[in-house]
């Protein structure tokens, strides 16, 4: 089985949650990663990691190389977009997981250097060939797709509970709010930055900001146009997040009723990416969880019998990194078809 090449842009929280989860599998072979930081200091976060602890191989560093068990991958000093020539790295799929550059036009520029496909991991700021959330639209991927995003964690979750609930009692209107752990663009101490409140320390408070989760699915999913709104707010956690998600429905279900609905998801169709629990667990109990979601039974509630309100635990970094190789797959298996 010829394996799939797969190179690293951005070597930050994803792209080593990424390669944790993906160096041991035999269908993919890593043949680089760019970052800015020096190899040995990317060999020190990749082993070491704060949130899950150690690798449970070894990883060594052979020249330019990190190896481990059977990947040695050759570790470039990072750039822009089109400066490194993916095609002598034989590389199938570019992995831009920097953050940093969401316009088609510098995305395309890996496409240019070599790649065959690229894949963003964040939301956009312009339409690209395809959004992929696995559960939602995966079967409609192509093997046209050059520039491919999985959109965000937060994303994936919204769109999955709005899928169960409108297919289950119909979804007039939805507003959520994410509860976040803090990202590696936030201060940990007060600086000046353009966005006033993101400028303040992400470890002393609790910080609104916007989303584009709500209108990333309604693209997805057209028939959700103008009913979603949502807002974000980032927590002083490290790791693990939850969406709050009050719906207007037009059939209101009792508490059992939604629960059991969720369940059968977690259970059926959706099993692997929808998980479920009725265990009153906290943001950290989900560290190192592989599904989308965790659906929290004991959370749900319903006023007046007019709204409904769910919440959905998630690891808004390990979670979201097993879904880009989820996609990834879904892509080879489509060419092994063609």
């Amino acid at each position: 089985m010829k394996k799939v090449n797969i190179a690293l842009f951005g070597f930050g929280r994803i792209g080593r949650n990424i390669f944790r989860l993906g160096y041991d599998n035999p269908k993919y072979n890593f043949v680089a990663i760019s970052d800015f930081g020096s190899l040995e200091a990317l060999h020190y976060l990749l082993v070491r990691d704060s949130i899950h602890g150690k690798m449970k191989d070894e990883v060594t560093i052979d020249g330019n190389y990190l190896k481990v068990k059977d990947q040695k991958v050759r570790v470039i000093s990072g750039g822009q977009p089109g400066t490194i020539p993916w095609d002598i790295y034989d590389a199938d799929i570019v992995i831009d997981a920097t953050g940093r550059f969401l316009k088609k036009e510098d995305l395309a520029l890996h496409l240019k250097s070599g790649a065959k496909k690229v894949f963003t991991t964040r939301n956009p700021e312009e339409t690209i060939d395809r959004y992929v959330i696995p559960g939602i639209n995966d079967s409609s991927i192509k093997l046209s797709d050059k520039i491919i995003s999985t959109t965000s964690s937060t994303t994936q979750v919204l769109a999955l509970m709005v899928k169960m609930l409108d297919e289950c009692f119909g979804l007039e209107r939805a507003m959520m709010t994410t509860v976040h752990a803090y990202t590696a663009d936030q201060p940990l101490a007060d600086a000046a930055g353009i966005d006033l409140r993101r400028s303040r320390s992400a470890v002393e408070n609790i910080i609104p900001n916007s989303t584009l989760a709500p209108s990333i699915v309604e693209e997805i999913m057209p028939k959700f146009k103008g009913k979603l709104d949502g807002i974000a707010f980032n927590v002083p956690v490290p790791n693990g997040s939850c969406v709050d998600l009050t719906t207007e429905l037009k059939n209101i279900p009792t508490v059992e009723e939604a629960n059991q609905a969720i369940k059968e998801y977690s259970e059926k169709s959706l099993r692997g990416i929808v998980g479920y629990t009725d265990d009153p667990i906290v943001s950290s109990d989900v560290r190192g969880r592989e599904e989308t979601m965790v659906f929290d039974e004991k959370a749900t509630m319903i006023t007046k019998d007019a709204l409904l309100k769910t919440l959905c635990w998630y690891d808004n970094g390990w979670g979201f990194s097993k879904r880009i190789l989820d996609v990834i797959n879904a892509y080879v298996e489509l060419e092994k078809k063609s």
